[in-house]
């Protein structure tokens, strides 16, 4: 296994972004290091600035378990900044008008 300080993680997360595209960018880098729930929620720490550190360290002591647990409740906290799934009926709101390509 390569060193984890080597490969840590390059994303951030300040609490206004979508957290599964964070989630999705974090676990695609956490691919190549391997490791275990502990690693996994180490490293994560170290994605998050302002904010979102803030929620984390606030989080108590011994609450969280597995790193799953963990992602379920920053899904949950992040809810609002999730961006909208596009849905088939949206290309009905488009109109097109005279001049326009």
């Amino acid at each position: 296994m390569l060193p984890i300080t080597s490969l840590g993680p390059k994303v951030t997360f300040t609490g206004v972004e979508d957290p599964e595209a964070h989630l999705t960018a974090f676990h695609t880098q956490m691919m190549l290091t391997g490791g275990s729930n502990v690693v996994y929620y180490k490293l994560f720490m170290s994605t998050l600035v302002g904010a979102a550190l803030e929620w984390f360290v606030s989080l108590p002591d011994g609450h969280i378990t597995t790193f799953d647990q963990f992602t379920t409740l920053f899904r949950e906290q992040y809810l609002v900044n999730k961006a909208p799934t596009r849905l088939s009926y949206d290309v009905f709101d488009i109109k097109h008008t005279r001049g326009s390509p």
